[in-house]
């Protein structure tokens, strides 16, 4: 599946459950993930999303460190299932 299916099905999916799924980008830091998602009550994760069998790349992972060591969650989606798992995970915890 491609990314651009993957990222307007978790987009759809965000907002069905109340919340914002915005793109990330940045003109002074590389790597970032791809999208900030905002749900009700407070949740907030980041979403880096890759076409199945692809891998984030070195300056990703080194992002997802940083955000990581700062308490925030970075999830790497690669289908429509894995989107679906993020999801309840967050919203039910």
């Amino acid at each position: 599946m491609q990314e651009a299916n993957i990222e307007r099905y978790l987009k759809k999916s965000v907002e069905k459950m109340g919340g914002l799924c915005l793109k990330f980008i940045s003109a002074s830091m590389r790597g970032l993930p791809d999208r900030v998602v905002l749900l009700p009550r407070g949740r907030i994760i980041f979403a880096e999303i890759k076409a199945k069998e692809r891998k984030p790349r070195p300056e990703q992972l080194r992002v997802h460190k940083i955000f990581n060591s700062l308490g925030a969650k970075v999830y790497v989606i690669d289908s429509k299932e894995k989107a679906k798992e993020v999801l309840n995970e967050i919203y039910t915890s």
